[in-house]
């Protein structure tokens, strides 16, 4: 059995609940989200009605190598949460929670991340090698994005 990984971060976002959640519900923002050397675009004709069962593919590339990823709206509960799921990817298994709870200065933006890594031994070195670097490096990026867009 492959051993289950968690990322979880917070940032507070100085605006309202109804408008950090519609930025995050529009799957094109991803894009705008999304540091530069992933060439991350999603292949999904436009427009995307995010909803339960929604799938949206994507491109991109992770250190130099193509890969297509699809994503499944496992759940969206509108201005409170939605959690996409991996179908296709690089990943044994993805499962992405976003959360948006109304705080006294805005609103906080939790993600929550569960993942395994492919390819048994292989895969748990590179999980401490590369990945962990990497995803902080990708969650860095869009919390500076995020701050940026939404604040000024």
């Amino acid at each position: 059995m492959a051993e289950t990984f968690h990322l979880e971060r917070a940032q507070l976002v100085a605006r309202p609940r109804a408008e950090v959640f519609a930025f995050f519900a529009d799957p094109t923002n991803l894009e705008r989200i999304t540091p530069g050397f992933l060439r991350f675009r999603i292949t999904t004709p436009r427009p995307i009605e995010m909803q339960p069962g929604t799938v949206i593919d994507y491109r991109l590339r992770l250190y130099g190598v193509p890969v297509k990823w699809r994503s499944r709206i496992e759940s969206f509960k509108p201005e409170r949460s939605f959690t996409d799921v991996q179908l296709v990817g690089p990943y044994r298994r993805w499962r992405h929670r976003h959360e948006f709870v109304e705080v006294a200065a805005g609103t906080e933006v939790r993600d929550l991340v569960e993942y395994e890594m492919p390819l048994g031994p292989i895969g748990a070195l590179a999980q401490r090698w590369f990945v962990v670097r990497s995803l902080d490096r990708i969650f860095d990026f869009r919390r500076r994005a995020v701050a940026e867009i939404l604040q000024g």
